[in-house]
């Protein structure tokens, strides 16, 4: 049996497919995985109406939990199974009806079992909606087996 060695890229690949697959909330709610790279991904959200609040904006909920899991998908792109610790958000700007909003998740820092990782969700022109900050903990576990 040949050892056969996955690049950085592969594995962010396979394990962020891996995580994804299982991640029930993050698809129903209707958030799309658009991009993964180590230490990076990008997730999207078309608003709809059942997104928004008694103001007709986006729910703040909604926007946390698309940079949430772009976090997520970022910090568990080295086969490592990795938690949030904690994390906080600045509303920039209100999200309306039909925005598509794209989260934008890049590590900072690794270090150890720990990491911080910075989330900009911006709406289809490019503008600042929400800035994102997760801190995260590693665990014992693997996204899948590698030889």
């Amino acid at each position: 049996m040949t050892d056969v060695q996955l690049s950085a890229q592969e594995v962010a690949e396979r394990s962020c497919g891996s995580m994804w697959a299982r991640d029930e909330a993050s698809r129903w709610l209707g958030l799309k995985l658009e991009e993964v790279a180590p230490g990076q991904a990008t997730v999207s959200l078309k608003v709809e109406k059942h997104h928004t609040n008694g103001h007709g904006i986006c729910h703040g909920g909604f926007i946390f939990t698309l940079a949430d899991s772009a976090f997520a998908l970022a910090c568990n792109s080295y086969n490592q199974t990795v938690v949030a610790q904690q994390n906080s958000i600045t509303f920039i700007a209100p999200a309306r009806l039909d925005d598509l909003l794209v989260a934008e998740a890049r590590e900072v820092c690794r270090s150890g079992r720990s990491g911080i990782y910075d989330v900009a969700v911006k709406n289809q022109k490019g503008e600042l909606i929400a800035a994102f900050r997760g801190n995260s903990r590693q665990i014992k576990g693997q996204h899948f087996t590698q030889e």
